[in-house]
């Protein structure tokens, strides 16, 4: 039997014996596994989870009894010092020895630590560990503000975990922008402007000179010999692969570090192999977990005695999610190897830049980015690693469904078409697991598979293969919200309703598992608003910023104010109010393209009493900060229109008033046009109503923003009450049936039979149930409540609006400037 050491039980350690286990199907080997951290090893990928699970279990990759069941020693809390090459042993910092046949460095990096003046300070740390978090978990509380230096994937998640704590935060970036490896210009600007918008503070082209402080960091010195002040230091400036084990040990290393391998991950020793973050193959360093998982199959695969497999490179595509803002690059995203022609598409307003590289000829898509929006980002990663053929349109694969086409249409992945790269699964090996072992859930297949288990990044589009499959072997698909509910978001609807569940608790305890995550808690929230129509603010659970403070977070942290005005139709004296609660609290004042006026800048701890001033003057709240109905537009109408038909401003303000406060999957809009010339542009709204000789027509499922998408017509020559009735009915569908977050358009695309299905149950009453939505709606009229005036006559609950929960203080962060005579946040950077 030979004996394999292991020296690192990282994820990439863990990764090789676990393999290695599997292809040792004759018990040739005999495995042991050094990590100098006391801990199996865990996840580093979600490191960041630490910061509110605190839980070092959630995140281990296997307990201490894995490796007992299958006989791989693990000898935790022990560093190797010394490797004896010539008689194959090595020696740890106890002393003790052990010999080895084959001899595997998976040492991994450490943070790389600039040659600055006083990195030794109290309140500096790097961000690498479990105990690295305790640590900045522990100074954290005993401090107000951070910085975190490095701008890279790692420094802004390290900011993330600052954020999260509730400092205020900095990054500093030595490069002129954020990410320069995977985004360009135009896209970091964008990533920017939105973590900006969330309130970090961005410090582009700074070179850290000196941290000074009297033995506790206070501030840090720049070049340009500018100043910040800041109680903490978070180092993310990269890694340096740990090869001084190797170094001593007379193995050949690279000029700027790395252990040198050749394509069989072979060092200048064939007995001793180096794999992961510490190897440098071809002068490259992979700070992925993915390439290091394929290191390790390679390795296995030599001593298994299966088919040589070399390394030869490996994609460094990554979709990450960053303080909230989703981040993806593929391919050549900067378009620096090879001739090309790119095609870009930015909204600004949404924080969405979308950048494909496509080849000059146009036959081949070469890579890309995309910044806020990365939900086309496995599609565009299989069509660039497969080289797929495109469509007429390449555009259209970031500018989505235009007229009757589908961008992805007739896009079929090989079965050879590698999905999930850190496991190097294929299509066809997800398909032939579904299809041999009848697996019928996600966690089945990641079970079996391995698929999903790595950075996560191909859930999705394994998802889809999945239903795909079941689809093709006659299975129904049940599209289940996460892994802690097995039901789909109609399901736990009619649970709520039928079991009279007032709380997420109580629905998680008696139909759900385990403890819940970020996407079935919103959606819960969600559907027991829509349900009982109940303060947000007293679900417990609720995530949303937004919904927590009744407001929308703006750019630097302070919040807007958006009173409700059905129709655009207000009198002098509440404009009076305005202005005199604008100029009161120095609110920056605009008129939407909604017909409602904001009022920006306003701190957290001001909401209740600026609320308290509106509801006086008879203003109620907007709901512009929730996924409810926003506002009902209207155009001036037959009252003073030479065109107008009918009464749109009278029309516009009973269906606003009738549908105020309503909870939906997603936002909702609509608009009242008094006639065809359609000034309220009702047709691109979620419902639109338009004025004809002789009554209304109703329009469904139109939306703005990054997807655009006409309404279409349910319904021609309505009166009042008849249109009343359809979309009585037709909102409380779509909130019984959407999926979460599914704005009406998209609802109705994925919708069986599309509108004529849809206008067979609302107009015709195919299914029986037009006078349960009718009935459905009108307790939501009934028991609706302005959630502002509730916080506003509640003591208790108008204490929750303070910047620190242990003192009176305000937020003495947020910074402004005078532009056209009105304050707006400071300028970035």
């Amino acid at each position: 039997m030979k004996k394999v050491i292991v020296i690192g039980n990282g994820m990439v350690g863990y990764k090789f014996c676990e393999k290695l286990h599997k292809a040792d199907q004759n018990s040739r080997f005999s495995i042991s596994v050094y990590g100098e951290e006391h801990l199996p090893a865990y996840d580093r990928v979600h490191l960041s989870e630490y910061f509110t699970k605190q839980s070092a279990d959630s995140l281990l990759l296997a307990s201490k009894e894995w490796y007992e069941e299958k006989n791989i020693e693990l000898i935790t809390g022990t560093m190797v010092t010394r490797i004896d090459r010539e008689n194959k042993k090595i020696v740890t910092h106890k002393g003790t020895e052990a010999h080895y046949d084959i001899l595997v460095l998976a040492t991994g990096s450490v943070p790389f630590v600039p040659t600055i003046s006083g990195t030794d300070k109290k309140g500096v740390f790097v961000y690498r560990t479990i105990e690295d978090l305790e640590n900045i978990i522990q100074f954290g509380k005993e401090v107000k503000s951070a910085a975190v230096l490095g701008g890279g994937l790692l420094g802004l998640e390290a900011a993330k975990a600052a954020f999260d704590m509730g400092l205020e935060t900095h990054v500093i970036e030595f490069a002129s922008r954020l990410i320069p490896r995977q985004l360009d210009a135009n896209g970091a600007r964008v990533l920017q402007h939105e973590l900006e918008k969330l309130g970090l503070t961005i410090h582009l082209n700074k070179s850290t000179r000196e941290i000074s402080g009297n033995g506790r960091l206070d501030a840090l010195t720049f070049t340009d010999n500018s100043k910040l002040d800041v109680d903490m230091l978070i180092i993310s400036c990269g890694i340096r692969p740990r090869d001084e084990l190797a170094q001593k040990s007379g193995l050949k290393t690279g000029e700027r570090g790395g252990v040198i391998v050749n394509d069989l991950m072979q060092t200048s020793d064939p007995h001793i192999f180096a794999i992961g973050e510490v190897a440098l193959h071809n002068n490259m360093i992979y700070g992925l977990v993915a390439p290091g998982y394929e290191m390790a199959d390679v390795v296995v695969k030599q001593l298994a005695g299966e088919d040589k497999k070399e390394f030869n490179g490996f994609d460094m595509s990554t979709k990450l999610k960053l303080i909230g803002v989703e981040v993806a690059s593929f391919g050549d995203a900067l378009a620096e190897s090879s001739p090309h022609r790119p095609i870009i598409w930015q909204d600004a307003l949404s924080g969405i830049y979308k950048r494909i590289n496509i080849s000059e000829d146009g036959s081949q898509l070469l890579g890309g980015m995309l910044v806020g929006d990365a939900g086309d980002y496995n599609q565009l990663l299989q069509i660039t690693k497969n080289n797929l053929t495109l469509p007429p349109n390449p555009e259209d694969l970031i500018l989505g469904k235009r007229a009757e086409t589908d961008a992805h249409e007739g896009i079929s992945l090989p079965d050879n078409a590698q999905v999930c790269s850190c496991e190097d699964i294929s299509k066809g090996d997800i398909v032939e697991a579904i299809k041999a072992g009848g697996l019928e859930k996600l966690e089945q297949v990641k079970a079996v598979t391995k698929a999903c288990t790595g950075c996560g990044a191909c859930t999705p589009m394994v998802k889809d293969i999945m239903n795909d499959c079941h689809k093709a072997m006659g299975k129904t698909v049940k599209q289940t919200i996460c892994e802690h509910f097995s039901y789909t978001r109609q399901e736990l609807l009619d649970i709520i309703k039928v079991k009279k569940i007032k709380s997420y608790d109580d629905l998680l305890n008696a139909y759900g598992k385990g403890d819940g995550c970020e996407v079935c808690k919103p959606v819960i929230a969600s559907i027991l608003a829509s349900t009982w129509n109940e303060l947000i603010v007293n679900q417990d659970t609720i995530q949303d910023t937004n919904d927590r403070f009744l407001a929308n977070i703006q750019k630097g942290g302070s919040y807007s104010v958006v009173p409700r005005i059905p129709g655009g139709e207000i009198t002098p004296d509440k404009l009076i109010v305005i202005g005199m609660v604008a100029k009161k609290y120095e609110l920056y004042t605009k008129i939407t393209g909604g017909q409602r006026i904001d009022l920006f800048g306003a701190r957290v701890d001001q909401l209740p009493d600026i609320w308290e001033e509106l509801i006086n003057a008879g203003f109620e709240s907007g709901h512009a900060y929730g996924k409810a109905l926003r506002t009902v537009k209207s155009c001036v109408g037959s009252s003073w229109c030479r065109y107008g038909l009918h009464d749109s401003v009278s029309f516009a303000i009973r269906v606003e008033e009738r549908y105020r406060g309503l909870r939906a999957p997603h936002k909702l809009k609509s608009a009242v046009s008094g006639c065809r010339r359609e000034c309220a542009e009702a047709q691109s709204k979620d419902f639109g109503i338009i004025a004809t000789e002789i009554g209304w027509n109703l329009y469904v499922c139109g939306n703005g923003g990054a997807n655009p998408q006409h309404a279409v017509l349910l319904a021609g020559d309505l009166d009042d009450e008849t249109c009343i009735k359809y979309i009585d009915r037709f909102l409380m569908l779509y909130i019984k049936t959407a999926e979460p977050l599914n704005r009406t358009a998209t609802w109705l695309n994925k919708l069986p039979g599309g509108i004529d299905y849809l206008k067979d149950v609302v107009i015709n009453d195919s299914l029986g149930i037009a006078k349960q939505l009718e009935q459905e709606m009108q307790f939501m009229i009934d028991t609706y409540k302005c959630e502002w005036k509730e916080v506003v006559n509640n003591p208790s609950l108008r204490a929750r609006f303070k910047h620190f929960v242990n003192s009176e203080e305000t937020d003495s962060n947020l910074h402004y400037e005078v532009v056209r005579d009105q304050k707006v946040p400071a300028a970035w950077g």
